[in-house]
């Protein structure tokens, strides 16, 4: 009988570990969610540009899903540097036009065909460290005005709450324009 009731007495104080351990890891995965959050509307201000607006608002059914797809884009012209011009910007302010060709801001929800659902953790990490599309150096360069120098420099906690906040919004299609050279062409 004391084996038995020794037996259900750890049977209990194992669930009971287990739910503790699993209690405390929803708590910490949204603590998690909560600072990503934080980061992204406050710290890192991403909605500034990924955020489409309707002259000062912002378009929130497009919360960070970037330029608008089928939207105007500025063209800059070299010519624009005599006039003090050096950067054009879309009505959205989501695209970009400079010297360096033109940008637009990504689609940062998790809609796995327009947005980042089928990237990984490690290549968003990568990507924000190396300036490079999905952290691959075979890829395209993240241009300007993407500062991507001050990103890399955040803490690998910080850049994984971003990405666990980021994991949890709204999915919204829209497929972003690829970067075009100062020619116009895709780069």
């Amino acid at each position: 009988m004391h084996r038995k009731l020794f037996i259900f007495g750890l049977t209990i104080l194992f669930i009971g570990v287990i739910i503790a351990i699993s209690i405390q890891s929803v708590e910490s995965q949204n603590d998690m969610v909560e600072r990503g959050k934080y980061l992204v509307d406050a710290v890192a201000a991403c909605g500034y540009c990924h955020t489409p607006r309707v002259r000062a608002e912002y378009n929130m059914n497009m919360y960070l899903a970037g330029h608008p797809a089928g939207e105007s884009i500025p063209r800059y012209n070299f010519r624009m540097i005599q006039q003090g011009i050096f950067m054009l910007t879309a009505p959205q302010l989501t695209a970009f036009s400079a010297p360096f060709g033109t940008s637009f801001a990504s689609n940062l929800t998790p809609d796995n065909e327009t947005g980042l659902g089928e990237w990984t953790e490690k290549m968003f990490i990568d990507a924000m460290r190396t300036g490079r599309h999905q952290g691959n150096p075979n890829n395209r360069e993240i241009l300007p005005p993407m500062p991507i120098k001050h990103y890399a420099q955040m803490s690998d906690a910080d850049l994984k709450a971003i990405w666990a906040y980021l994991r949890t919004i709204k999915p919204v299609k829209n497929e972003v324009n690829p970067a075009l050279d100062h020619q116009g062409r895709p780069q």
